[in-house]
């Protein structure tokens, strides 16, 4: 793959509970395509990692989010998982570091339940997006313009519905993140 994130530092914002498959997979094309990764969490050091319900490898998070600055990222990357998201939204400084990529107008990535985080964060009203199946009603009653595709880019912001979406939302949040700031992305 070329390296077309090359100069570009990404953030992944995670904790316990994210679909492992959904945070490594899109991790790996970041990287191979030339980005330096950072995993931000609640708190610096290890949290729980699953496939689907079931336990998985623990991830060791970089920084703690409350102490991070939005403006050090080219782009976010959020996994779904069941209760990554849902922790995370309960987050405030999370859910203020969600909102300051879209007030830059920066490229975020979501996948599977990820977008309740952008709920939390006010910034799906008008936007096309996707997301998995459950979450849908949640994103139409916030706003958005939901559907059902593997893939949806609205503006710099990238959304997908499951793992099996993985190399199409690979290949979208890529050159996405290629792009840069989106004028359109601003809530």
């Amino acid at each position: 793959m070329a390296q077309t994130l090359s100069g570009k530092t990404v953030a992944i914002l995670a904790t316990d509970g994210v679909e492992l498959i959904e945070l490594n997979e899109p991790m790996k094309a970041l990287k191979d395509a030339g980005a330096v990764v950072e995993i931000v969490s609640l708190k610096a050091g290890e949290f729980q990692g699953f496939d689907h319900l079931k336990p998985g490898d623990t991830v060791t998070a970089d920084k703690a989010v409350a102490g991070v600055d939005a403006s050090a990222y080219s782009a976010l990357l959020l996994p779904g998982g069941v209760a990554n998201p849902d922790l995370l939204r309960a987050d405030a400084d999370a859910v203020a570091f969600v909102r300051a990529f879209f007030d830059a107008g920066k490229p975020v990535a979501a996948i599977c339940h990820a977008p309740w985080l952008l709920i939390e964060a006010g910034v799906v009203e008008g936007r096309r997006m996707t997301a998995f199946e459950s979450i849908r009603t949640d994103l139409k009653n916030a706003g958005a313009d939901v559907v059902d595709e593997e893939v949806v880019v609205d503006q710099g912001l990238v959304t997908s519905r499951c793992p099996d979406d993985i190399p199409a939302f690979n290949a979208r949040m890529i050159e996405e993140f290629a792009e840069g700031p989106h004028a359109g992305q601003s809530a």
